[in-house]
């Protein structure tokens, strides 16, 4: 089956890390016309101008931001078709009891996994509305179905928050031709915070790892890239409201 995505528009949030550079060129690779958003300006810029992305430097949890970048890309483009929700992460947090954790640190969590999905999803769907055509994929984790390897109260509630989102929006956008989906990946190495996680396992807690997951292999960015491209395409009208997990079987 080929998907493809000409004169569709895709904003692609996370873009300065690994997951969220691969979706980005996987899908102007399939045609799209991709902006790129992460906070971190250094690494956006860097990945953005070679590849010839449109780039937006923004806090995805600042409501006004998000906005802002999608009625940038409508009057630049007249459209948004594809919205990949990959910004989030564990923001520099490590596991602690939960004793230590504070508010601030709590509420980080939540505003990069949860809050950026729902203002940037907000703000998209009336133009998507108006086409009767919209593609919503949010990158949650399998931390958003069961309790996470990083050991971090928040990320897992957040992450399990942005499942029910996703749900949620399904019901609500549907009617309008628009689909919202998750995707559940499993551990990749991808980021430095992931590299940290890998690392501190040391050989033992490595080995164990890979023999959890069925295909005996750790998955990648581009594994994440290609579950993006089948929920973003046309011919997935009829799934919505659906989390992947793309975890090569450990679940």
């Amino acid at each position: 089956m080929q998907v493809a995505f000409e004169g569709r528009v895709a904003l692609v949030t996370g873009a300065a890390q690994g997951i969220g550079q691969s979706i980005a060129k996987a899908l102007q690779t399939g045609g799209a016309r991709v902006h790129v958003a992460d906070l971190d300006a250094d690494p956006l810029t860097a990945f953005s101008k070679p590849n010839e992305f449109p780039a937006h430097v923004l806090d995805v949890s600042d409501r006004s931001a998000a906005g802002n970048a999608v009625r940038d890309i409508i009057a630049r483009e007249g459209r948004l078709d594809i919205l990949v929700n990959a910004a989030g992460g564990v923001r520099g947090q490590v596991s602690r009891p939960i004793e230590d954790v504070s508010e601030e640190d709590w509420r980080i969590i939540f505003q990069a996994n949860v809050d950026g999905a729902f203002w940037l999803s907000q703000a998209a769907a009336a133009p998507m509305r108006s086409a009767k055509f919209g593609r919503i994929v949010n990158i949650a984790s399998g931390a958003g179905l069961r309790p996470s390897l990083t050991g971090i109260q928040a990320y897992t509630a957040a992450k399990h928050a942005l499942v029910g989102l996703t749900k949620q929006l399904s019901q609500d956008l549907g009617p309008f031709g628009i689909t919202c989906n998750a995707i559940a990946p499993g551990f990749i190495r991808s980021n430095p915070s992931s590299e940290r996680q890998w690392q501190s396992y040391g050989a033992d807690g490595q080995k164990r790892l890979v023999e959890s997951i069925h295909t005996r292999r750790l998955g990648t960015a581009e594994d994440i890239a290609n579950a993006v491209l089948f929920f973003s395409g046309e011919h997935t009208s009829w799934i919505t409201g659906q989390i992947l997990s793309v975890d090569g079987g450990r679940s």
